[in-house]
């Protein structure tokens, strides 16, 4: 699962690394939740383009999105054959560029907020799936919703999924749905190496997507360093799975 994330480097930056053709400019943002514009890379004849998306998918089938499960998540395992899901596998996948993301650790009635970031800092990529939506008088709102692998062994003290993490070399088998099939590219997401990333224990300011500050990223006072420890993976409630299975039964359990 992942329910809010960062992305708080330089416009510059995500050119960079995306080599994408617009020059988009944007402030940096500190605690990016559903429903809220994200950022996005594409493939559109023939170059990489820079595009905002509405965070929570929803598909170009669906008649009426009140009614419709906010798809935040899809589980990389099932998204070829899932129906909200499946055509944009084959031909509206992207890359999500964020810093970092976060993640609550249940330990009794308690959940600790954690900020989960490439160890030393960093841009990363986590691979996504876009599609269009059109109401009946002719509007379109892009929407957008973030992948998931089963975590590796750092990540499972804090969760069993993590979000689906891309590397340069592989950009462009992802976001080539032209040449590149929808299995093939569902081989391309795995979980990152144990040691990628870092874990830091963050206060619970986070809860409330209202706040969006540089403070939500450092360390809580009060919590030891080692507060993530490697340990089996916990067992998480049920109804957290609908919102990556594109279930329409689930509402979104981050706190």
């Amino acid at each position: 699962m992942c329910g809010r994330f960062t992305l708080t480097s330089s416009p510059q930056a995500l050119e960079q690394l995306f080599d994408y053709r617009d020059r988009p400019d944007f402030p940096p943002r500190y605690n990016i939740a559903p429903t809220q514009p994200v950022a996005t890379v594409r493939h559109e004849h023939g170059q990489r383009r820079f595009a905002l998306v509405r965070w929570g998918l929803i598909p170009g089938w669906v008649k009426d999105p009140a009614s419709f499960t906010l798809l935040v998540n899809a589980r990389a395992e099932t998204a070829a054959e899932k129906p909200s899901f499946r055509a944009a596998m084959r031909h509206h996948r992207c890359l999500v560029p964020m810093d970092g993301f976060y993640e609550w650790r249940r330990t009794g009635g308690q959940k600790q907020p954690f900020f989960i970031r490439p160890a030393g800092g960093g841009l990363m990529a986590v691979a996504g799936l876009w599609d269009t939506w059109s109401d009946p008088s002719g509007g379109e709102i892009d929407t957008g919703t973030l992948l998931t692998v089963p975590a590796n062994r750092a990540m499972q003290a804090v969760h069993d999924r993590m979000p689906a993490i891309l590397f340069e070399q592989d950009f462009d088998a992802w976001l080539d749905t032209g040449q590149v099939r929808a299995e093939e590219a569902r081989r391309l997401l795995r979980p990152v190496a144990d040691d990628y990333l870092e874990f830091i224990p963050v206060s619970s300011r986070v809860n409330s997507a209202a706040q969006d500050d540089p403070g939500l990223t450092e360390r809580a006072a009060g919590v030891a360093p080692d507060a993530v420890s490697e340990k089996a993976p916990k067992t998480r409630p049920a109804r957290r799975k609908a919102q990556e299975d594109g279930g329409n039964s689930g509402q979104l359990d981050l706190f």
